[in-house]
């Protein structure tokens, strides 16, 4: 006897096959089993999704069924040319079927972020369970055959007292009274043990949000045997000091679990890495998981807890591919298996803080409680801002005299400073005075930026790389200069500036850069963390990677570069990631309460708008005062959080192509409204009469990439609920017309965008 199954594969969503496909086998398979089926002329991996059954729920056996219409089965006489279906190829063996609870939430990402089943799926597991065969994965599982099973109990099991008292027992101190905390950190620890929902916490940078955490993850898996938590934090750079911090705290919990307990889940890990962490969370011995966004789709049958570290942090969304919020996502996952989620920032989106703002309003009460930390540790406090108006400074100033002088001070004494620029390689751009030539990129509508380093110019888009040129490439000019400043060029110059500085020692200063190129070799991150951590470094130089989430106790002096260009940005959410950014790079001096009070800590800007709203709430470090003339204006503009937003992204052989195909899907949107209310003739639901606004294609601010076109269509609309209802049949439009437009590569629907 066979039976249908239906197999989710990886395949996107402008392929127009969104659902499962229909393979054939001698056994009914569990939904969430993992498979290798024949697709096309290859074999790939697959998920069982939901087999047909009968009324009764039981699986159905092939008799004369009949495949039709992209999977739909229907039972019936056979046509004269049934379509054949394909017998699954092996089943993997040794790991368990994923939940349905995984699957649910598979299934709702999916659709919400208007992309295939499969697609959504099967990015969500490590490369290696998609790359390897039946036979490769089994000995891979061989390997790792020797690690700890996870307990044999039921995930609905009670945990017994003996067995808190055990957790207990192995850690060496009660759980309750693990380590002194603030009065700040009691009432928010105690509030999220008492009280269920979803939390954010409002901390300043330095406040012990992360001890709250860790009691948290205590607690939890002092109450219960069998429970895994979920720590997420925004970069890969974050993940390390995390994990040491995590296994310094759980030491002698996580040497009784084993090596396996805890688990770090991100892309820089190797394959082979990745696939024992999934294995290690899906079968329940993982029991912390830290990772980045990818973390929220782990399979994690025991999940408990979530938290989500820096939540305000734009790398929680995901930008190609399948672009869904992790952030988001970590809320909704955790009100579907209804356990607790922390969210945690010193500047909150505004998104999350409207979701926490009390409207005394009984029928729209606040999504998220609000935790209030505004206290450092200890006397620490925050550092003092000082605001350089470079209007009253020569031409050219990169650091000022009294920046300059202030460093000085700092790393004679022996503390550290840090330099922020959000803007690797030694210049953006390379030109010539003579004839105006500019490094652009020959593929790309952007400029190669110069690398003195290994003297080069580079795309950071398509990937090109090219040696500087000896003369002007347009008119043979040898005298072609660098224009603006990037981190490499601010580490020459420090270097040039401070050469008769010394440490308190007598040793030359130690100026270390890290950004995105120094930090390109394995390893070399947490080198050069360790080194500023250690005291070795007196300057340290970078980028946005180094101002959120690390702890320097001997940082006293942040000083921010050329801040300016994101106030008078096309895109609205601009000044809110300035005002997170500054805040953020403030918060890492100052962290050490001892230092603090003998050397107060300072935060330098220079800008050329020293009156501007955003520096006078960053002086006084009045995130709410920001958030509230933020979210007036985005009020006025009927912008998210009130109002939704999607952008539907095309990419082409020509930009006409690219914004025709948009403009006359365009033209479909009446009927698109129509076919919705069609459906829901006697419905009453206020949102049905909510229309959308679709604007005029336009060319994305990065126009060309690799030498293809892309434009962009926004639409926003009030509701919720008829943005996704129309974007699923507008989908089907754009399916139809993509055959007429044989210059459109793909396209893509991006819901709740961060960029526009």
């Amino acid at each position: 006897m066979t039976y249908p199954i239906n197999v989710l594969v990886n395949l996107p969503v402008h392929a127009n096959i969104s659902g499962p496909l229909t393979y054939l086998h001698t056994q009914s398979l569990e939904a969430g089993t993992l498979v290798r089926v024949p697709f096309g002329k290859s074999e790939v991996l697959g998920i069982v999704w939901h087999a047909p059954s009968d009324e009764h729920g039981q699986p159905l056996p092939v008799d004369n069924w009949v495949q039709v219409n992209s999977g739909t089965l229907i039972k019936g006489p056979a046509p004269k040319s049934p379509l054949v279906l394909k017998q699954i190829s092996s089943v993997i063996e040794g790991i368990k079927a994923i939940d349905l609870q995984w699957l649910d939430l598979v299934g709702f990402a999916a659709r919400y972020y208007q992309r295939s089943l499969g697609e959504m799926a099967l990015q969500a597991l490590p490369p290696q369970l998609r790359d390897l065969d039946a036979t490769q994965i089994a000995r891979r599982l061989k390997k790792s055959s020797d690690r700890k099973k996870p307990p044999q109990s039921k995930p609905t099991d009670t945990p017994r007292d003996s067995e808190v008292q055990s957790v207990e027992a192995v850690l060496g101190y009660p759980v309750q009274t693990a380590h002194t905390l603030t009065r700040e950190q009691e009432q928010a620890v105690r509030m999220i043990q008492t009280q269920d929902g979803a939390f954010l916490i409002f901390g300043s940078t330095g406040s012990g949000k992360t001890e709250v955490y860790l009691q948290c993850v205590q607690s939890t898996l002092a109450n219960d045997p069998l429970a895994q938590v979920l720590v997420m934090v925004p970069e890969i750079n974050l993940t390390p000091q995390l994990e040491e911090r995590f296994k310094t705290r759980f030491a002698p919990l996580l040497n009784h679990w084993g090596a396996s307990s805890l688990v770090s889940m991100h892309s820089a890990m190797t394959p082979a890495q990745r696939l024992q962490s999934w294995l290690a969370a899906h079968s329940g011995v993982a029991r912390i998981i830290l990772g980045t966004r990818m973390s929220i789709f782990a399979s994690l049958p025991h999940l408990k807890l979530i938290v989500v570290d820096e939540e305000h942090d734009p790398s929680y969304k995901q930008q190609e591919g399948a672009r869904y919020s992790a952030r988001d996502l970590a809320v909704y996952r955790a009100k579907q298996l209804g356990i607790k989620v922390i969210l945690g920032s010193a500047t909150p989106s505004l998104e999350s803080w409207h979701h926490a703002q009390n409207t005394h309003d009984i029928a729209h009460p606040s999504k998220y409680q609000l935790i209030a930390m505004p206290s450092r540790i200890g006397q620490a406090s925050m550092p003092k801002v000082q605001i350089i108006d470079l209007n009253r400074q020569p031409r050219g100033t990169v650091f000022s005299k009294e920046l300059l002088e202030a460093i000085k001070t700092r790393v004679q004494r022996g503390e550290q400073a840090l330099i922020l620029l959000n803007r690797r390689g030694y210049a953006p751009v390379l030109h010539c005075q003579d004839c105006e030539w500019k490094s652009a990129c020959l593929h790309c509508s952007a400029y190669r930026v110069f690398h003195k380093v290994d003297r080069t110019l580079r795309c950071h888009h398509c990937g090109v790389v090219e040696r500087v040129p000896r003369h002007c490439p347009s008119c043979g000019n040898a005298d072609i200069s660098p224009l603006g400043k990037g981190t490499e060029q601010l580490e020459e110059l420090l270097h040039d500036l401070l050469a008769d500085v010394r440490q308190a020692n007598g040793e030359p200063l130690n100026i270390l850069r890290i950004d995105a190129d120094s930090t390109r070799l394995k390893g070399a991150l947490n080198n050069q963390l360790a080194q500023v951590h250690s005291g070795e470094v007196n300057i340290l130089v970078g980028t946005q990677m180094i101002a959120k989430g690390h702890d320097f106790r001997r940082m006293t002096l942040v000083a921010a570069l050329y801040p300016d260009t994101a106030l008078f940005s096309s895109d609205f959410r601009a000044p809110e990631r300035l005002f997170s950014l500054l805040l953020q790079a403030a918060g890492r001096a100052g962290r050490d309460a001892d230092l603090s009070t003998s050397s107060p800590s300072e935060m330098w800007i220079q800008t050329q708008y020293p009156e501007h709203p955003l520096f006078e709430a960053l002086r006084h470090y009045d995130y709410p005062q920001f958030a509230a003339q933020q979210l007036s204006e985005r009020a006025q503009g009927y912008l998210p959080p009130f109002s939704f937003q999607a952008l539907i992204r095309a990419d082409a052989r020509s930009q006409t192509d690219a914004q025709l195909f948009l403009n006359t899907a365009r033209e479909r949107s009446a009927e698109v409204l129509e076919e919705i209310r069609r459906q829901r003739p006697n419905s009453q639901s206020p949102w049905l009469k909510i229309e959308p606004t679709l604007y005029p294609a336009i060319p994305m601010t990065l126009q060309r990439i690799a030498n293809i076109e892309r434009a962009q269509m926004l639409i926003e609309c009030e509701s919720r609920l008829m943005m996704q209802e129309y974007l699923k049949l507008w989908q089907h439009h754009l399916h139809q017309l993509q055959p007429q437009f044989k210059g459109v590569v793909r396209w893509v629907v991006d819901v709740d965008p961060l960029t526009i």
